[in-house]
Parts: structure tokens; sequence; C-alpha cells
């Protein structure tokens, strides 16, 4: 029948119904090259890493030379990818509160993400202590927003929707843990979700999820980690790893932003050089700490909950501090991996120190590193539900989940004692504040 002879109402119909199509192919397809592009991310991460340790076992001093020149390259790089520094979550989080698509575009596009999954693993295979996890997130939005095109329609719920989508379907696909991603996009990355976004979010996480397990394998991120010890003789470790943990980690998070907002003109003029210096700072941190602090932590932290290897009482400040000058060298890469780390060698100083003292008799020295990661990943990130949801996950802990809980509604409450304004929204008002004024420019 001609489309001329249809009834008007049918012919709402049928466009509504091809409208929707397109939406679900966005959501649909986004998930599905996200999670591939991610799972890459993953993998082309773990041979960055193999391929540091590699030169490092050539000769230990090597860092000196390859972190200053490696990251002074990666920032020169930065011309080509513009939008891809740092962790990459601040830019979708403003995102999500700017109603601008050009401005938009500038914080998340396909050349954003191949940027940014090429300049980090390029970090760490120069031994930069930083994670794949929040760049996953920005990969992950910047995927699913660039599907948009292919559902037609200008509607800001729909982009909104595909980065929500995005940024949960990146945090599944990197750490493995499906239920984490859709808890991150509630907590952190939106205060409110009606039914239909949280169904979109829930099919990219699910799909997002089963391509990370073709390409990955189903695996545990950091081992199963038994756990059997009573609720009530872990009440001081969780008291104490809560209070610690939110202290040390939002004073991180206050001194990362204060440091980012310090050297923000310097960027501008000198960005070469100062990832040069922050470069040298890396290896040199490296070396004081006997090749420690490279790269994610991931070894260092699984070594720690298992109780299979010696990181020293100072991992946890060298390990926080090469986090900080990696993250102010300009360079992409994110927090989630090193904080996690960072976590767990404040949990075994605590467990050694205080198990000493007779506080923690009866608990597990790997009990306590996972309240430690709680804490303090809960202070330096502030979403005490994502931390859980991450850690247990990540460790197949169940048993673990009250403990954990309340640890981190310490953490958070104390951190935001110290840091008032949650890390990620603090380094997204640099975006929006670059977006209002370009919009007041635009109005005169």
């Amino acid at each position: 029948m001609p489309e001329h002879s249809v009834p008007p109402r049918k012919q709402r119909q049928r466009a509504a119904r091809r409208k929707m199509l397109r939406i679900r192919f966005a959501f649909v397809g986004g998930a599905l090259l996200a999670g591939l592009v991610v799972s890459g991310l993953a993998i082309g991460s773990l041979w960055a890493d193999h391929l540091f340790r590699w030169i490092v076992s050539v000769n230990p001093y090597l860092p000196l030379l390859t972190l200053p020149l490696g990251l002074m390259a990666i920032t020169a790089l930065l011309k080509l990818f513009p939008g891809t520094q740092g962790s990459g979550i601040p830019q979708a989080f403003a995102a999500l509160r700017v109603p601008s698509e050009p401005f938009r575009e500038m914080l998340l596009s396909m050349r954003i993400a191949i940027g940014k999954v090429l300049l980090v693993m390029a970090a760490l295979a120069c031994g930069a202590s930083v994670g794949r996890e929040g760049p996953s997130v920005h990969v992950g939005a910047a995927i699913m927003y660039s599907f948009r095109r292919f559902a037609r329609v200008p509607d800001h719920r729909v982009g909104h929707g595909l980065i929500l989508a995005g940024s949960a379907a990146g945090i599944a696909a990197a750490f493995n843990t499906p239920l984490a991603g859709v808890v991150f996009a509630i907590e952190e990355m939106s205060r409110a979700f009606d039914s239909k976004t949280a169904g979109n979010v829930l099919t990219a996480v699910v799909l997002a999820g089963l391509v990370a397990i073709v390409l990955q394998g189903e695996y545990v991120y950091f081992g199963e980690i038994a756990v059997n010890d009573e609720l009530l003789d872990m009440v001081p470790a969780i008291l104490i790893c809560g209070g610690v943990g939110g202290l040390l980690g939002g004073g991180f998070a206050q001194v990362l932003l204060a440091g980012s907002g310090h050297l923000r003109s310097w960027y501008v003029r000198y960005p070469v050089w100062i990832a040069g210096g922050f470069g040298l700072l890396v290896a040199i941190t490296g070396l004081l700490s006997g090749g420690q602090i490279y790269g994610t932590g991931y070894d260092e932290a699984r070594a720690l909950l298992t109780g299979e290897g010696e990181t020293g009482a100072l991992f946890a400040l060298w390990k926080a501090l090469a986090t900080l000058f990696s993250y102010w060298s300009g360079i992409p890469g994110g927090i989630f991996a090193p904080s996690l780390a960072v976590g767990a060698g404040v949990g075994a100083t605590l467990a050694d120190g205080l198990s000493a003292l007779g506080l923690f008799v009866g608990v597990g020295g790997g009990a306590v590193v996972l309240l430690g990661m709680a804490g303090y990943f809960t202070g330096v990130v502030q979403t005490p539900l994502t931390a859980v949801i991450i850690i247990m996950e990540m460790t197949q802990g169940q048993t673990m989940l009250l403990p954990l809980m309340v640890t981190a509604l310490i953490a958070s409450a104390v951190s935001r004692r110290v840091c008032p304004v949650p890390i990620y929204e603090a380094l997204a008002q640099h975006f929006l504040h670059a977006w209002r004024e370009r919009e007041s420019k635009q109005a005169v």
C-alpha cells in the first residue's frame, strides 16, 4: 500500500516502530562493539605490562629512560587524540550534564575511543602507574554515544541513555563484573533512572559482558578469596579500615585535585616537559620501592590478598605517590586499579601492625586486606555501593558483603570530611566550566 494512502495513525505507528528499532540497534550494536574494544584494551594492556616487565628484567634502571621519554611521546601524540587525557570518567560525567550535542562530541567520539585504547596501552608499556578501568568507561561511553547517529533520533534522552549504558558496559567488560557496571552507572554517573534507561543499561551490560567472556574467558579478577571469619571478631577491623581508608583515600583525592588545579596552566605551556618530569619521578619511585609500583598494581594486590608474596611496609605509600605522579603527567590512564592496590597495601599494613597489638585477633590477613581495599577505594571515589560490588565480584567474596558494606559506608562518611566534592565530580567541573564559557561567548 502506498505511503500516502496509509491512514495517519498507522503512519505514526510505523514511524514509532522504526524509531524504536533504530534506538535498540544503537544500544545493541554499541554494547557489542564496546565490549569488543574494552576486551581488546584489557588484553592489550596485559601484553603491554609484560613488555615493561621484560624491560625491567633486562635492566632495572631502564625505566629512568623509558618512563620520561615514553610519557613525553604519549603527550606529543595527544595532539592527534585531543580529549583522551586522564581517567575519562570526568568526561563521561560532564557529557551527561551538558545538553549540547556538539560539546558532547568533543568529549565522546570514536577518535577519542581509539586514541584512549592506544595511549593507555602505551602508558602501561612505559611503566606508568595507571589503570585501564576508568579509560574503559570513557571508551564504552564514547563508542555507544557515537552509535546515536544510527538511531537518528535528536532526543537528548537517547544520548543520555547511551552514555550511561556505555559507561556501565565499560566497567562490566573491564572488571568482568556485570552487577558493578549497573551499580556504577546508577551511583556515580546518574542520580535518576527511569525504567527504560535501566533496561537499556542492563542490556548493554549483559551484551558487553558476554563479549568479554568470549574473548577473555570467564575469570575472577583477583581469584577466589575464601574468608570464614566471624562477624563480631571483625568489628575492630571494620571500624579501623573504614576510618583509616576513608581518611587516606579522601586525602589522596584532595591532593590529586589540588595538584591538578595548580598544574593546569603549566599543562598549556609545557605539556611535554611536565610529562617527562613526572615520568622521571615515577621511575625514581619505582626504584625506591624495589620495582613494585609500576603498572596497574594487579599482581601486588593479588599477592597481598592471597598471602603469596611480600610487598613491604611502604608499598601503599610508594604506589600512591606513583599514581599521583602518573596522573599529574597528563597522560591517559585511570586510578581504579592503582587505588585498589594501594588499599590492599593499607589493609596489609594495618593487619601486620595491629595484629601485633592484639586488635585483630581471630581475623585472617586476607579479610583485613579486603576491608582495606574497600575502605581506601571508597575513600578515593566516594561510591560505597560500587566499591563493595566491584571487590565482592572480583574476589567471589559474597561472605564478606556485610563487613565490606559497613567499612565502605564508614570510609565514605570520613572521606567527605576530607574531600567534600567527590573526585570525578570535581574533575568534571573543568569540562563543565569550559562548556559554560563557550555558551557565554556564543550568546554574545
